[in-house]
């Protein structure tokens, strides 16, 4: 039996009706066969694996695992996510450590595969961790299958708030949410940025993100989001935005979204 999360309506209307319902939603997404035969098998055989070839060279292992993180697009750059997998999380010049999206050093970091001579996997509790990331993230896809907005929406509450609690500076921070796709749509969107943003320099680009930020909520930090008032004002303006744009089916008028939009700017 194949379930498909219901989200009757688009926009901030169908985020507000998925927050009701999610629990009971995830709870059936997961009891899913499909999610249960990969669950099984990761656990069976995640143990097994001693190097970051084998991880690479067992394609479903891999896909589990990359879902975890986030990192789905890369299943098939094996040869790429092998090198992050292998570098050490201590060298500065690891690859994992060079790359801006840090999603893959914390992929790398998790493993220990060029750290440790006995992996993490190898802990009897390292599934547990991984499995409930990637049910997380699995359903996640599935409601963005009708909605991405909706979808960026909940990467976002999750990541901003461990990014926002992280001990790095703010400025790290900033650099770090840059790096990550998803959660700067959500920012270029509810900041109102336009698409040329993106070629500025990265410099010019960390002073105009704190900038709208300090005009967002009087604070031009990354750590302010840890705030769920503030989280969920900039889910809400951005999942407006994005109605407003047409990036998001509802039945909701571009009136009334405009509306929501400008009592929103003015809390």
């Amino acid at each position: 039996m194949t379930f498909t999360p219901l989200l009757p309506i688009g926009g901030y209307a169908g985020w507000a009706f998925l927050q009701r319902t999610k629990a009971v939603q995830e709870t059936a997404f997961v009891k899913q066969a499909s999610i249960v035969r990969d669950e099984t098998y990761y656990r069976e055989k995640i143990g097994t694996i001693d190097t970051a070839e084998q991880l690479v060279s067992d394609k479903r292992l891999l896909r589990i695992t990359l879902q975890a993180f986030g990192l789905e697009a890369d299943v098939n750059n094996t040869f790429f996510v092998r090198k992050v997998l292998e570098g050490s999380v201590l060298d500065t010049k690891a690859l994992a450590n060079r790359l801006a999206d840090k999603r893959y050093g914390a992929l790398s970091n998790a493993f220990g595969f060029g750290d440790f001579a006995v992996p993490r996997n190898k802990i009897s509790t390292f599934a547990d961790g991984i499995l409930s990331s990637w049910k997380a993230r699995t359903f996640e896809v599935a409601v963005g299958q009708q909605s991405e907005p909706i979808r960026l929406a909940m990467n976002a509450e999750r990541e901003l708030v461990a990014l926002a609690t992280s001990t790095m500076s703010e400025d790290s921070k900033w650099f770090t949410l840059m790096g990550q796709t998803p959660l700067r749509t959500v920012f270029e969107t509810a900041f109102g940025l336009p698409k040329a943003f993106g070629a500025l320099d990265i410099d010019k680009q960390l002073e105009v993100l704190k900038d709208k930020a300090r005009q967002f909520a009087g604070d031009d930090t990354v750590g302010q989001f840890n705030e769920p008032a503030n989280l969920q004002k900039l889910i809400r303006i951005y999942l407006v935005r994005s109605e407003l744009s047409g990036a998001s089916t509802t039945s909701v008028s571009g009136s009334a979204a405009l509306q929501l939009l400008q009592s929103f700017n003015r809390r």
